[in-house]
């Protein structure tokens, strides 16, 4: 089943079940998904108007990645549930031999860096989409100033989100030394870009709140 295909009302029903999937993951996925849209309907309301011109080809460009990136998140949604499904299956295993004890662990290692490597992935889309925000603040049309602002704090929301879908299952790991290597990566990108997302809401917040054009 292929969630990105279900109206957005059956999605949130299946999100609010009490069924494994769609979790965490996949609706931080969505989210950050949404966030991207945001940012490229600035650039849609900025390019092939007189008073951006300037700005036109960098607009445009903003627009490629940024569709680039929703396209790679709402793939992502479906990732995280492919992902989830080996390992669901693994909790339910009841092995009675140390062999079979071994194996599932041996099963069970792989199949949780695997379920942490989506949400990585997510957190770095997220994180890119962030820093278009940023070009979109500052140099799109200022009509959709607010829609910049909303697609940075969204795609925040995502990567937080995200992060601690790494780290319930990094948290199960046995391999520490592997678990903390994931933890570091997430946590560098969870300092580097919500930081980054608060300047670009703040900038904006400031701007409307004066009335500035």
């Amino acid at each position: 089943m292929i969630y990105t295909e279900k109206s957005c009302k059956k999605f949130i029903e299946a999100a609010a079940s009490k069924e494994p999937v769609p979790g965490g993951g996949s609706v931080a996925a969505l989210a950050g998904a949404l966030g991207t849209s945001l940012g490229h309907m600035v650039g849609a309301l900025t390019v092939g108007k007189k008073k951006y011109a300037d700005v036109e080809d960098e607009m445009m460009e903003l627009m490629k990645e940024g569709r680039q990136l929703q396209r790679e998140l709402l793939d992502l949604v479906q990732a995280d549930i492919d992902m989830f499904e080996p390992l669901s299956q693994l909790y339910s295993l009841k092995p009675e031999t140390d062999e079979e004890i071994a194996e599932k662990e041996r099963l069970m290692e792989e199949a949780l860096e695997n379920a942490s490597a989506v949400p990585l992935q997510i957190m770095e889309k997220c994180g890119r989409a962030i820093e278009l925000s940023v070009a979109f603040a500052k140099r799109g049309s200022r009509i959709a100033v607010s829609d910049a602002g909303s697609s940075a704090i969204l795609c925040k929301a995502a990567l937080q989100a995200a992060s601690l879908n790494v780290y319930i299952n990094t948290r199960m790991m046995q391999n520490r030394a592997r678990a903390e290597e994931l933890n570091e990566i997430c946590a560098i990108r969870m300092m580097k870009y919500t930081s980054l997302a608060d300047e670009v809401f703040e900038c904006v917040s400031n701007q409307l709140k004066k009335g500035n054009d």
